[in-house]
């Protein structure tokens, strides 16, 4: 795959929650996993060891702050943090805010679903409170 190829160096209709010139975090909108955020790498890097030890430690900081402003403001039971070596070689890692009565728990989201789940609303200030935060954090 090339740059001119990738939808994530390429990308339509985005909702960015937070970004800077390395990195940027991004609501997953249309899941069944409400809340689901990315943190993808700005540049176009297949791996975590693509990037230098400082680049890394962003990087983890992002998903990091992300993780601990979505369990703060949606108390899930459980996160599905993953950086899947899906078709897009483009850097990026999911953080997934789980629940006991999803259709996949206690299983990861990348497995078969179990059942008919709960798909949960988004709270009213779910996308001004993580722009907040992570306006401030990072």
């Amino acid at each position: 795959m090339t740059t001119s190829s990738c939808s994530y160096c390429h990308p339509e209709n985005e909702f960015v929650l937070w970004r800077d010139e390395q990195c940027r975090v991004l609501l997953v909108e249309q899941t069944d996993f409400t809340g689901w955020c990315r943190v993808v790498w700005n540049q176009h890097l297949a791996e975590l060891s693509d990037l230098d030890e400082q680049q890394r430690h962003r990087m983890m900081q992002v998903v990091a702050e992300v993780e601990h402003n979505i369990r703060e403001l949606m108390a899930p039971k459980k996160i599905n943090l993953a950086s899947l070596g899906t078709g897009l070689p483009h850097l990026h890692w999911h953080i997934i805010p789980r629940n006991e009565d999803d259709s996949h728990f206690p299983e990861p989201v990348w497995c078969q679903p179990l059942r008919p789940g709960v798909v949960r609303p988004l709270a009213k200030n779910f996308v001004d409170e993580m722009k907040k935060r992570l306006s401030a954090a990072l």
